[in-house]
């Protein structure tokens, strides 16, 4: 026999009252401040509405998996969200600590839908859900039925409740990323990783344990107050520790992972960060090596040297919106192999179209110790532009700048312009710019790529002079 799960949240409380659950269902996931938007009743209602949900579109036979990270907040989250699943006579199959890499390896080789409780990478104050279904399918735009489940509070309850099963996946995680990517045979390399004491100090360790690297760990305790610095390795200042140990350490390369280590970010022997879309082009060759004329996806704040070595390696590129649900079901679509994002998401075919990125910083690792060059040299293969960054600006009317701006290049010669994803401008000298409004936030969004850095500069500045002309922004 299984064991039950321990006290009920659902089926001894009488019925709540309406809760609004709109702060917290984002787009792509369920995000907010652990203790007031986000409780145990909350998970609990939420464990519960999945359940139902997957019930009814005939998906949960096979029971739910359940992986959390290491905030204060998760432990009591996680078994508030197992026992509202468990009391709709569903089964728990608990992972216990786990990468959000590691939960989709759970969905894809259980194939059962999951639930992650993690804020990926944002502060310590926040928790929230990523969920998919069976094979790690996402789940998105099932987020709003969802939430509308949930909110009006516990749903009538089963009457033989699911059973709570607990699981060490986290070698099985490891072997098989490394069947995906042979590292036994490179040269020896010396590598820091900093885990900004989020998930990554629990997989890489392990999954690098045996293989020809020296690891230098920085920040791998996990500790979800992160008292180092934000687990959110997209923020240069986040990167500084880790680029001043690798210079020491005369190491190879570094790896940041953000808090549910489902991104990794690079550094080379210099300690000079590596661009993500640098890193998509080097696993894009590696991949069409091994399946030439293979589809890529990139989204379209990626690169342009992206699609352009893509072609050049016998490859097709696909350009997709930002966002992770529109690269997994572009990559369905298509069959593409891989797909990567400027904000270091990594998409494999092979890992069920999700992304990891323990298996991006295989790839790195292993294309480096193949060859003798370092870091630097092998990466300048891939970076042909220069970019910006992300640069945002408030402003109180995001449509009306994104307008003007418009206006401002739509009359010029040579000017392409798209709106795929926010507005893309494409100038005659090859240069562009993409400006998005954020979905929570006012918002506008500013990437810049040129031939340098002169150009980017200057490109930069005519724009932000029209989008921030009277926000002061």
């Amino acid at each position: 026999m299984h064991p039950q799960p321990d006290s009920d949240v659902l089926v001894d409380r009488p019925p709540a009252q309406f809760r609004d659950l709109s702060e917290i269902v984002k787009a792509y996931d369920i995000r907010g401040v652990a203790g007031q938007q986000l409780d145990a009743e909350v998970a609990g209602r939420l464990g519960a509405a999945f359940a139902r949900l997957l019930t009814e579109a005939g998906e949960a036979g096979d029971g739910i998996v359940v992986g959390r990270d290491m905030r204060i907040s998760s432990p009591e989250l996680a078994a508030a969200f197992a026992q509202g699943v468990t009391a709709q006579g569903v089964d728990v199959i608990d992972i216990g600590l786990a990468s959000t890499d590691l939960l989709y390896f759970a969905a894809g080789s259980l194939n059962r839908p999951g639930a992650m409780i993690t804020a990926s990478h944002n502060g310590a104050k926040y928790n929230g859900f990523k969920l998919c279904r069976a094979g790690a399918v996402p789940v998105s735009t099932e987020l709003q039925q969802l939430r509308g489940i949930a909110e009006p509070g516990p749903l009538s309850v089963a009457d033989v409740p699911g059973t709570l099963t607990r699981r060490d996946l986290l070698a099985e995680y490891g072997e098989y990323l490394t069947k995906l990517v042979d590292v036994s045979d490179i040269r020896p390399l010396k590598v820091v990783v900093d885990a900004g004491n989020g998930m990554g100090g629990y997989t890489a360790p392990s999954v690098l344990a045996g293989l020809p690297v020296e690891l230098v760990q920085l920040y791998c305790e996990l500790d979800g107050t992160f008292p180092n610095h934000e687990a959110n390795p997209l923020e240069p200042a986040n990167l500084v520790d880790l680029c001043e140990r690798v210079s020491a350490e005369g190491a190879d390369l570094g790896l940041a992972f953000d808090g549910d280590a489902d991104r990794c970010f690079v550094v080379d022997e210099r300690g000079e960060p590596v661009s993500a879309s640098a890193i998509t082009a080097l696993v894009a060759v590696r991949e069409l090596a091994r399946e030439p004329g293979a589809s890529v996806i990139y989204n379209l704040i990626t690169s342009r040297a992206v699609p352009q070595i893509v072609t050049e390696h016998g490859g097709t590129p696909v350009r997709t919106r930002v966002g992770h649900s529109f690269i997994k079901k572009t990559m369905a679509e298509t069959g593409a192999i891989f797909g990567g994002e400027h904000s270091a998401h990594y998409y494999f075919r092979d890992f069920w179209c999700a992304d990891s990125g323990m298996l991006a910083a295989l790839h790195v690792l292993a294309a480096l110790g193949e060859q003798d060059r370092p870091l630097s040299e092998l990466m300048a293969d891939y970076g042909r532009y220069a970019t910006s960054g992300e640069i945002n600006s408030s402003v109180a009317d995001p449509a009306g700048r994104m307008a003007e701006v418009k206006r401002g290049y739509q009359d010029r010669e040579g000017v392409e312009l798209d709106e795929l994803d926010g507005l893309t401008v494409s100038l005659a000298d090859g240069s562009w710019f993409n400006l998005r409004p954020s979905n929570t936030e006012p918002l506008l969004r500013l990437n810049v790529e040129a031939a340098d850095a002169d150009a980017v500069a200057a490109l930069r500045d005519e724009v932000l002079m029209t989008v921030r002309a009277t926000s002061g922004g």
